[in-house]
């Protein structure tokens, strides 16, 4: 369907205005990461890269940034298991109440940060008697990620069928040969996918990890928020923060891609 020109200009222009709007902060926080000014005057008097030489041999911010790794790492793996699981039991039975345990698999990534921590902390300290930890975070950062491959993993499903497991299995092949042979290779991209947006929402997530972190652990979205208003530390939080954008764009666009091909390649294939 081709739109009149004076309704595309119109998008176009509300396009433009709208991303704008999203990346000009992001743009702001990299130009002041070169900003020679601690105070981030504006427009810059001039540009350095010893902040980012200082961000680099900051050692809080490379102990944060091991630690958002190890959890993302973590959560994702839970994630991948518990939500391909999740995922093929909801697709291969029907039961009474199928739709509402759907919906409570998905219902974490809808809840506000503050509730799910406020749960988890509640949760682990006064009911279970559980110390926070790297791995109370790792658990509370699961119940989120588990969306994102359970959505994944039910989209393909939907596409695909079940048509390929019913041959492998009318030739003679078990459930788990099935699984390894047929099912996993169809899943393959969407595992990829829901993993690289499960890692993404895990290491930026900052709301849910205040609740559950110990004073110990500190993950670099909170490393960021402790330092923010120190003023030794703004540049150094600017270049660290600007990296965590750049590094945070990867997995999704990553996942993008890997959606778009997969849904051009299953269209031609029809």
């Amino acid at each position: 369907m081709r739109l009149p020109l004076g309704l595309r200009l119109s998008l176009t222009a509300f396009t433009g205005v709208v991303l704008l709007v999203i990346y000009a902060p992001l743009m702001l926080v990299l130009l002041n990461s070169f900003n020679t000014d601690r105070t981030f005057g504006w427009p810059p008097p001039g540009y350095t890269t010893k902040w980012w030489k200082a961000a680099w041999h900051s050692e809080g911010a490379r102990d944060a940034l091991a630690t958002s790794l190890q959890v993302a790492v973590f959560a994702t793996a839970v994630a991948l298991v518990l939500g391909t699981l999740a995922a093929m039991a909801l697709r291969r039975t029907r039961f009474f109440g199928r739709n509402v345990v759907s919906l409570l698999i998905i219902l974490p990534i809808a809840l506000p940060g503050i509730v799910t921590g406020l749960a988890f902390k509640n949760g682990f300290k006064t009911i279970l008697g559980i110390e926070l930890s790297i791995w109370t975070i790792v658990i509370a950062h699961a119940t989120f990620c588990i969306v994102t491959v359970f959505n994944n993993v039910q989209a393909r499903f939907a596409r695909l069928g079940g048509n390929l497991e019913q041959a492998s299995m009318d030739l003679g092949a078990g459930p788990f040969t099935t699984f390894r042979l047929v099912t996993l290779p169809m899943l393959r991209s969407a595992l990829l996918a829901g993993a690289l947006l499960s890692f993404g929402l895990s290491f930026d997530e900052i709301v849910v990890t205040t609740f559950t972190a110990s004073s110990q652990d500190k993950t670099l979205p909170i490393w960021i928020f402790d330092n923010l208003f120190r003023p030794n530390q703004a540049p150094i939080v600017n270049c660290v923060a600007a990296a965590l954008v750049l590094f945070s764009a990867v997995p999704i666009y990553l996942a993008q891609r890997l959606s778009g091909s997969n849904a051009e390649g299953l269209t031609g294939a029809r």
